[in-house]
């Protein structure tokens, strides 16, 4: 049942981060596009109209969408000079504080996104350029936000099962 477990919310995780970086690989093509148009404006060509509100909501979503994969694959900085002196015990002690610790921030970073998300679709504010709603962005941040509170839920328990188990925790950058 864990391993079942631990494949979805890995899977879950994994297409997040794909989704934010297949957000980024567009970002980038529209500013070479837009960057491009503004330097051959003499020819004919013009810039990406809003190409900075796309950047800015699509940037906010990648940001959301890579913390599930960074934190389930303990890719948070590690401060190694002191804990590698400590015991086995202590450092498998110190994880289970840090990802309780990240999961309420993770808990409080969706809360508040997700009345950010409700504040922002009720003044029904748009895009200068596009038009398009600003809660549109929110709610995508969100979802990044949800996977974010579902992993760390995940690695908080599988902590615990480390910590009672006594097996080693990997260090940060080497995955399991």
């Amino acid at each position: 049942m864990s391993e079942r477990i631990e494949r979805w919310v890995e899977a879950l995780a994994r297409l997040t981060a794909l989704a934010g970086g297949l957000v980024l690989t567009a970002l980038v093509v529209i500013t070479v596009i837009s960057v491009t148009g503004r330097a051959l404006v003499f020819a004919g060509l013009a810039p990406v109209p809003g190409d900075f509100e796309l950047v800015e909501a699509g940037t906010a979503f990648a940001v959301f969408a890579f913390l599930p994969w960074c934190h389930l694959k303990r890719g948070n900085a590690v401060v190694e000079v002191l804990t590698m002196h400590f015991s086995d015990t202590a450092n498998r002690f110190i994880e289970v504080v840090s990802n309780l610790m990240m999961l309420v921030l993770a808990l409080l970073i969706c809360w508040r996104h997700w009345l950010g998300t409700l504040d922002k679709q009720s003044y029904q504010e748009t895009t200068f350029i596009l038009q398009f709603p600003i809660w549109w962005a929110y709610a995508a941040g969100l979802f990044g936000a949800v996977v974010f509170v579902i992993v760390s839920v995940w690695c908080f328990w599988r902590s615990i099962v480390e910590y009672r188990s006594g097996s080693n925790v990997p260090i940060s950058g080497e995955l399991s």
